[in-house]
């Protein structure tokens, strides 16, 4: 990639938590910078140790409605996982 490295940073811009049921899921938004000067958002969603979802959208405000519906559905779906099968 020619001699050149080119480091991109993230800046964390928001904290927050989304409380389902009986669990807080903690939520950091990330803004970054692009080669060519426009922002970018992350959403980094910490379910648990070693355990995250990232999403990448256009806006904050964008991720923060995404986030608000994703993250119940995955701790919903994950305990209906969990489940064993009728046999």
């Amino acid at each position: 990639m020619g001699g050149e490295a080119r480091t991109m940073f993230r800046t964390l811009v928001k904290t927050d938590a989304i409380a389902v049921d009986d669990h807080t899921v903690a939520v950091r938004y990330f803004e970054l910078r692009t080669l060519r000067g426009g922002r970018r958002y992350s959403a980094e969603i910490l379910l648990g140790p070693g355990d995250r979802i990232i999403l990448d959208d256009d806006s904050v405000t964008n991720l923060e409605a995404r986030a608000e519906m994703l993250v119940p559905a995955t701790l919903y779906s994950r305990v209906l996982a969990a489940r064993p099968t009728a046999a």
